[in-house]
């Protein structure tokens, strides 16, 4: 089931303050970026972040999984998190500090 584009809508909205936070839809899921680094999956309306020691820190309870199948497992960031705005801004801000810049594409000969 692909995720709706209202509940990435309504991520991006509680997001908002974090920094320039954007979607891009890829293959009817989408991805979520951090001043344009990569730092979450939404699929099927849940949101994956990426694992790091920072997001453990700050959700050591938060579970592990993939978001589809072959998928490195992705913290899990329950809908009762997403209510409390500064804890999700600041987790997820915890993720884009400590993740390495995306590589640059290389361009087509």
């Amino acid at each position: 089931m692909a995720s709706q584009q209202s509940t990435v809508d309504d991520l991006l909205e509680r997001l908002a303050g974090a920094g320039r936070v954007t979607a891009k839809k890829m293959f009817g899921e989408y991805c979520i970026y951090l001043n344009d680094k990569p730092v979450a999956l939404v699929c099927d309306d849940q949101l994956y972040l990426k694992p790091t020691a920072a997001g453990r820190e700050l959700l050591p309870d938060a579970a592990e999984e993939s978001s589809y199948p072959g998928a490195k497992p992705h913290l899990i960031l329950e809908r009762e998190l997403w209510n409390d705005r500064e804890m999700l801004r600041q987790v997820v801000r915890a993720t884009f500090e400590v993740l390495p810049l995306p590589k640059p594409r290389k361009k087509k000969a």
